[in-house]
């Protein structure tokens, strides 16, 4: 069942902030293992260790020495991303698509403006200072394949790459959707600067109801794509890659993003230790139910297939 009013989303068993704050992040995520995901230059090392593809990490800058050779890092033909290794909520993120000009030099950011080099230095030193990061403290900078997204995605993404995220208990998938780009988020998959959150049926990997700004909507507002009905490619791959960072982590409560390139397959971006609760809108599904069949089980002795198993047997009732 659809869900449309605050009343039918509170009878679903709708979580709220205190209970996921209270009951999730505090019952099921340690601080040190916190501390794993919330740098993302330790995400990837642990997630390569353990198999599972990242987007490649093409350099680092933590001080004005590296800023100074930060576009020498850079692909001139794919671009980069620079991101800021704590960020949150895709604050300080630029994406860079190729270079345009050698002899100035000059490059193209996604949506087509250009963009200087000593510019991206300047980002690159915003990023170092802590500008984007949890709590404002100095940051490392972090320069990253650009991902080119699966052709899937064509009729209902605007300039960036969307990803999708999966919300897992104990390694146990329990919620799922697809985060979209728009010309408002500016080109970026984050829900809070305007992306669009579409829900995923987990045990098929089709998508299902999508929301914007908290409320429902049937098609992109920039391409008019229609966003129901859409099979996920990979959607077996994303699923273990979910159920295996809990074993890679330890977090009990954990958003595992991943991307979709059109030539590797599903790459995994970063994980969250503090997913938040619109994937509930997206699907419009309230997630204490299936909290509630998972929060008591050793689910670690089900291994990774035993999780998926479970996962499909709760997200299909």
């Amino acid at each position: 069942m659809m869900i449309s009013s605050a009343k039918q989303l509170r009878s679903a068993g709708v979580i709220g902030i205190n209970e996921r704050n209270e009951g999730l992040i505090g019952r099921f995520n340690h601080r040190k293992a916190i501390r794993l995901v919330d740098d993302k230059t330790i995400t990837k090392t642990l997630a390569n260790d353990a198999g599972i593809p990242t987007p490649a990490l093409f350099g680092t800058a933590t001080n004005v020495s590296d800023c100074r050779k930060i576009t020498g890092m850079i692909d001139p033909d794919r671009g980069a991303v620079i991101k800021p290794a704590h960020g949150s909520q895709g604050k300080g993120i630029m994406i860079l698509l190729r270079q345009t000009c050698p002899r100035r030099p000059e490059w193209e950011r996604n949506g087509g403006a250009p963009i200087a080099e000593h510019d991206i230095s300047f980002h690159t030193t915003n990023v170092m200072s802590g500008m984007f990061s949890l709590g404002g403290e100095p940051d490392t900078a972090m320069v990253e394949e650009r991902i080119e997204f699966d052709k899937v995605f064509d009729s209902i993404c605007y300039g960036g790459v969307p990803d999708i995220r999966i919300v897992a208990l104990k390694g146990v998938p329990i919620a799922a959707m697809l985060r979209l780009p728009t010309r408002e988020s500016d080109g970026k998959a984050n829900l809070h600067q305007g992306g669009v959150g579409v829900g995923i049926h987990i045990p098929t990997g089709v998508t299902r109801g999508a929301m914007q700004h908290g409320r429902r909507i049937t098609a992109h507002p920039d391409t008019d794509g229609i966003l129901n009905g859409v099979a996920i490619p990979g959607w077996r791959e994303m699923l273990e890659m979910a159920a295996k960072s809990y074993e890679v982590t330890g977090l009990g409560y954990l958003g595992v993003d991943i991307v979709l390139d059109r030539g590797k397959g599903p790459m995994l971006l970063e994980l969250n230790a503090r997913p938040g609760l619109a994937i509930q809108i997206a699907n419009g599904e309230g997630l204490r139910h299936r909290v509630q069949a998972v929060s008591e089980m050793d689910t670690m002795a089900l291994g990774v297939d035993g999780r998926i198993k479970l996962s499909l047997e709760i997200c299909g009732q």
